[in-house]
């Protein structure tokens, strides 16, 4: 019986000896940290790794994690300045860098960083409207973070960042804005297929005046050249009429044979016969009846062969001037005088004469 009470009594001390030494010793995880009391008072932070407490005299608190923490809250009604209520969901990033004033000094540190976030997102939002607060958060962002992290420095916070998750604006809000951003985009396409006709008019009109500045450009140098054709062939021919050195007969000649073309046209009505009509017919039967002078074509042929086709060519020429002068009195309908005597005096002095032996060749 001795030796089995003992034997309990032993096994008793030995059970309450190796939960006192459990007590004692405590051991931390990197990047955590623990506050340690003793009786009642805050003694010690107890540091990463193995740690020695008295047991039944210090008490241990639990583990305060030391990293960067992520906390997302749950979206909150924000009232912004033009009296519209929009939903705001944060996210907070923070760390604890001092365990005993986050332990001490609060004593939900969590909560306080919630409620705190809420009222100064609150304060910031309601002085924009709601179009500025959809595009301002990197504003919200800074300002809610400089708030944040001068309350919570006594608490041994240290928040790195604000971020607004979330903006939800009320559903009646949501429609007016797709609407107004399909307007939008329907004035953007109506302005980019204004651009794109105006683009394509102004192309076409460059085009045209391009291509009517070189039509011009040919059609004036066309001219050019068809007019030094024309000025060459002239200069031919009053050089060819100069060498051959012509008289006043042969132009009377000339004279005749070009008014049988004035009466050909079919829209004349009125025809004046101009009075030098008799003196050409007379020039022109003069100088076929006189000797032609010796030239080089005239050597070439007979005297006689020459004043008989002399004569020949001045009857065909005067009774194409009769017919012209015929024709004109015929479409004017009325006769005039000077017509018959002018007939009868060509006629007279067109009549074939035999002209003088000329010099041998």
């Amino acid at each position: 019986m001795e030796i089995s009470a003992f034997l309990i009594v032993g096994l008793l001390v030995a059970i309450l000896a190796v939960f006192t030494v459990i007590r004692a010793v405590r051991i931390v995880p990197q990047a955590r940290a623990r506050n340690v009391e003793r009786l009642g008072r805050y003694h010690r932070t107890l540091k990463p790794g193995l740690n020695v407490v008295i047991p039944y005299i210090d008490r241990v608190y639990p583990v305060i994690d030391l990293r960067e923490q992520v906390v997302s809250f749950k979206p909150q009604p924000v009232i912004t300045e033009d009296n519209l209520v929009v939903e705001i969901d944060t996210v907070l990033y923070f760390q604890v860098t001092d365990p005993r004033a986050a332990a001490y000094e609060i004593a939900n540190f969590l909560q306080a960083v919630e409620q705190l976030t809420v009222t100064t997102l609150r304060n910031v939002v309601g002085s924009m409207d709601l179009e500025k607060t959809l595009t301002s958060r990197d504003t919200i962002n800074n300002q809610l973070r400089g708030v944040l992290d001068d309350a919570t420095g006594k608490w041994g916070l240290r928040v790195n960042r604000v971020e607004i998750k979330a903006i939800d604006p009320p559903q009646s809000i949501k429609d007016a804005m797709e609407k107004q951003m399909r307007a939008e985009r329907d004035k953007r396409a109506v302005i980019l297929g204004a651009e794109g006709q105006r683009q394509s008019q102004i192309l076409t009109a460059e085009g045209e005046k391009q291509a009517a500045v070189l039509r011009a450009e040919g059609n004036r140098t066309a001219d050019i050249l068809k007019a030094e054709g024309q000025a060459r062939a002239i200069d031919e021919v009053f050089q060819a009429v100069h060498r051959n050195d012509p008289d006043p007969k042969l132009l009377a000649y000339q004279y005749l044979q070009t008014l049988p073309q004035l009466a050909q046209s079919p829209g004349n009505t009125f025809w004046v016969i101009p009075g030098e009509v008799t003196s050409a017919l007379q020039d022109v039967s003069r100088a076929f009846s006189e000797i032609l002078p010796q030239s080089a074509a005239t050597r070439r042929t007979s005297s006689d062969d020459l004043a008989i086709q002399a004569a020949n060519d001045a009857a065909k020429a005067a009774e194409a001037a009769a017919e012209a002068l015929a024709d004109a009195a015929e479409a004017d309908g009325a006769t005039t005088d000077a017509l018959p005597s002018s007939l009868e005096t060509a006629e007279r002095h067109h009549q074939p004469e035999t002209p003088p032996a000329g010099p041998p060749d």
